[in-house]
């Protein structure tokens, strides 16, 4: 299993905040997304045993590329999960900027393909694409992203596309790997042809097994290895008791007001995985353990990840290796404050689960 942690390059706190734009003014950052604080929570991270750390992407945060280059230099070992959407770069671009990435972080790159799922977002970057539309040129740009940084001079002609003696001057010898979410069967066709890993979000276990099952063999169908990752949120505490007082407080944060508010945003998304997160909860807050230690809480409030794994230290343990055994390897995870959780997951999850080293 690998483990990476998150940047919360919008702003961090003691509530659920959003990941790509604050939708309610009055509710600041009580620990804004500087430099420096994002460089305390990469610095945390990597203390803690993490690989990666993840950023998003969308209108509402900074340029993740900018943080990234920043954080990277107050960080030795953690590589940094660039998030960027096909539709507002080149292919031929993105492959130089991976390359410069390589050589001012020492090949500490990793980069998540994020399609889009917000039409309004969408529209106002200027791109009018529909659902699927966006899929293909996704997998139109990483077929030419892999050809570019061969090295090796070629052209290419597509529907989104058009490259003529495209490519790197110089080979990228460490290109990174390519992340990949979405679930909609015109994604997972991308992930199964492109990615190198295919991430989910926070599902019940038979769920994610039947994502699972499906996406391997779509992958091996095209004579590929897919490993699947996945998206949570942490709540873990000494006891179940205090782990589910703290989802109680985060629940106690979020007034009906910003989660109607919230629901109405997320209503006009056409993303698959947006509608699947929705759906676990249903906008009521009444019924949020959708499974044992799974809670719905957090897509209340929240785009995207909307769930957490709650409960003792070694129940989350447990939850996680749950998931591992259903073939999951790499685990995005999460909580509030992102500093504070990553040395409290670090100091008592991960020992648990991953090998101890000499």
């Amino acid at each position: 299993m690998r483990f990476h942690w998150f940047l919360p390059t919008t702003g961090d706190g003691h509530d659920v905040r959003t990941a790509i734009m604050n939708t309610d003014a009055s509710r600041s950052a009580s620990r804004p997304g500087s430099v420096r604080y994002l460089s305390q929570v990469a610095r945390a991270a990597e203390d803690a045993g993490f690989e990666a750390a993840l950023t998003p992407v969308g209108a509402g945060c900074p340029d993740p590329w900018i943080v990234c280059a920043a954080v990277a230099q107050h960080t030795d070992r953690l590589k940094l999960l660039v998030a960027f959407r096909p539709g507002s770069t080149l292919p031929t671009l993105l492959a130089q900027q991976a390359q410069t990435f390589q050589e001012i972080s020492g090949g500490r790159l990793l980069l998540n393909v994020v399609t889009g799922g917000d039409p309004v977002e969408q529209r106002a970057y200027g791109d009018f694409l529909d659902h699927d539309a966006r899929y293909d040129r996704t997998a139109e740009f990483l077929h030419a992203l892999r050809r570019t940084w061969t090295g090796d001079p070629f052209d290419f002609r597509g529907d989104h596309y058009t490259i003529e003696k495209g490519g790197l001057t110089t080979p990228l010898t460490d290109p990174p790997e390519i992340y990949f979410g979405g679930a909609s069967p015109a994604a997972e066709r991308v992930a199964a042809e492109h990615a190198d890993v295919a991430l989910m979000w926070g599902e019940p276990p038979a769920a994610i097994a039947e994502r699972a099952t499906r996406l391997r063999a779509a992958a091996a169908a095209r004579g590929r290895a897919l490993r699947l990752g996945i998206r949570l949120h942490v709540i873990a505490r000494d006891t179940t008791e205090q782990a589910w007082a703290e989802a109680d407080r985060l629940l106690a944060g979020m007034d009906p007001a910003r989660i109607q508010a919230a629901q109405r945003r997320f209503a006009r998304f056409d993303s698959t995985g947006q509608s699947r997160m929705t759906a676990l909860h249903g906008g009521d807050t009444r019924s949020l353990e959708v499974s044992p230690g799974l809670w719905a809480g957090v897509g209340l409030v929240r785009e995207g990840a909307g769930t957490a794994l709650v409960g003792s230290d070694a129940e989350v343990t447990t939850l996680i290796r749950e998931y591992a055994a259903l073939g999951i390897e790499e685990f995005i995870l999460s909580g509030w404050p992102h500093l504070e959780e990553a040395y409290r997951v670090g100091e008592y999850l991960l020992p648990t689960l991953t090998p101890a080293t000499t």
